[in-house]
């Protein structure tokens, strides 16, 4: 690459994010940072900004403005507070690629003037798809805008479509390790604490997204993603536990073929791939050793006791504003779990529930999804305060 990409790091405290600019330390030539953003970790916020020396940075918490902007007065970088400001600081000139790493619904916004701005996104936020993919998708082709995933299941998608976009897919199979209560049934998971939910075998990542995959919530929002990232139908996708999370996901040619994309599970793997694409840089990253993986596994998910990803695969079938429902009901159960508020199963019951009393659109506009999102979580708030 010639002249270095200039990024945008929305959530640039986060795992993703902190990920992303380990990616960046190691390729000063090619990246430099251009805006971070953070909600509350305002003393990472300020320490990443000493370090990169963005153009600006925007704290969402504005409680926290007066302390970031007295630390970086004298560096010579713009300090803006507020979610309206993430949502405008990204469609600065000087950008040229919006990395959303946002928790959340609270990246669908951002990512909405990003892609108007003109400005390339390279995804790590895949509730902004779950909520309004047909949106995204289509305000993304008209702005001339390629969104490139970062999620290592769909980085390996679109690393096994690379040279074969003119070759149709019969299906994808998205791999899951299936978390920390694989092969567990109905009577453990009734008492599992939120510790225990927090271990992931494999993978270092967020709360939310942790309690995700142990409920395989994570892995139904994954399906939702894929099909607009990828153009499919709700047949074409299949999801399979791959306990080693060696595979991270495979695509399979009308001809039988199926290519996979392997490693050790390292996101900044794909988070690198998705800033640098179409070219592939070196790394120092730790390399996958055959001998010391000498059996890979594969079993279906269980989807019963796992009632999430069912209830993902169903409101995407449903289609309309469905996925957005599931998605905030998700959200707001996964922060009551959290909170000891609830148990681990009742999170689907809630997600359930919340799905069945939610105002059904057929054809939403982003007015809709907004709306959508707030009824739900409220319908689910009060379902969790007459359970209490």
């Amino acid at each position: 690459m010639t002249q270095p990409k200039r990024i945008a790091i929305l959530g640039s405290t986060g795992s993703i994010g902190t990920q992303t600019l380990d990616v960046i330390r190691q390729h000063p030539e090619d990246f430099e940072v251009e805006v971070l953003t953070a909600q509350n970790n305002c003393d990472l916020l300020i320490a990443q900004a000493l370090e990169f020396k963005p153009n600006a940075v925007v704290i969402g918490n504005e409680a926290n403005y007066p302390k970031v902007k007295e630390a970086l007065i004298s560096h010579d970088i713009k300090v803006f507070a507020g979610q309206k400001a993430i949502a405008q600081v990204v469609e600065m000139e000087t950008i040229d690629v919006v990395l959303t790493a946002l928790v959340g619904y609270s990246g669908l916004i951002p990512t909405v003037h990003a892609i108007k701005a003109g400005k390339q996104i390279a995804l790590a936020n895949k509730e902004t798809l779950v909520v309004a993919g047909e949106i995204i998708t289509a305000l993304a082709k008209e702005n001339g805008v390629n969104i490139y995933p970062v999620d290592s299941e769909h980085s390996a998608i679109f690393q096994c479509l690379v040279g074969e976009f003119h070759n149709p897919i019969e299906k994808i199979i998205l791999t899951a390790s299936g978390g920390p209560f694989r092969g567990k049934d109905r009577a453990f998971l009734e008492t599992v604490t939120r510790e225990q939910a927090l271990k992931h075998p494999n993978w270092d990542m967020g709360a939310k997204i942790t309690i995700d995959s142990a409920s395989l919530m994570n892995k139904g929002l994954e399906v939702i993603e894929a099909k607009w990232l990828f153009g499919l139908k709700t047949e074409q996708i299949e999801v399979v536990v791959h306990p080693q999370s060696i595979i991270h996901s495979l695509v399979q040619f009308e001809d039988g073929s199926i290519k996979a994309q392997l490693g050790l599970p390292d996101m900044r793997i794909p988070i690198q791939f998705a800033l640098s694409y179409p070219h592939r840089l070196k790394s120092d990253f730790e390399r996958f050793d055959f001998t010391k993986y000498p059996q890979l596994t594969f079993e279906q998910p269980d989807m019963k006791t796992f009632r999430n990803l069912q209830l993902a695969f169903d409101a995407l079938a449903k289609g309309g504003n469905a996925p957005c429902v599931l998605n905030a009901a998700n959200e707001i159960a996964v922060a009551a779990f959290l909170n000891r508020e609830v148990g681990f199963l009742e999170m689907s019951d809630l997600i359930e529930e919340t799905l069945t009393k939610a105002s059904f659109v057929a054809h939403p506009s982003l007015e809709d999804y907004v709306a959508g999102d707030a009824e739900a979580r409220m319908i689910t708030e009060n379902l969790i305060k007459s359970k209490v």
